[in-house]
């Protein structure tokens, strides 16, 4: 399937750059679980997280990052699911319409 969606690539909230010091592209799924880490950060939704200690409005808050990503017009509604691996860092998953499953890695 030819590539559909670009982006520049970002790790550790910089550009990557290859050995000509050209940025790197995030293609695809890349692209999409890039757009939707900077969403649910830009929201300040992780930042909440991590400050919230309660179980009960810890979920209320997996609700709004759920929420958030589905509507993504690349994303399947229904499908978004948060694993909390650590108190400061999720795993997110969800199925997009071309792509498959995608997985993001969300730290607070």
């Amino acid at each position: 399937m030819p590539d559909k969606y670009f982006d520049l690539l970002i790790t550790d909230r910089n550009f990557t750059l290859n050995a000509g010091y050209e940025p790197n592209l995030a293609k695809n799924q890349q692209s999409i679980g890039q757009d939707i880490q900077h969403a649910i950060i830009e929201s300040g939704l992780a930042t909440e997280l991590v400050a919230e200690r309660s179980p009960t409005l810890r979920y209320d808050v997996f609700t709004k990052i759920i929420l958030l990503v589905e509507t993504d017009r690349r994303i399947i509604p229904g499908t978004a699911r948060i694993k909390e691996e650590t108190s400061e860092r999720l795993y997110l998953t969800a199925d997009t319409y071309d792509f498959g499953k995608i997985g993001v890695a969300i730290n607070g």
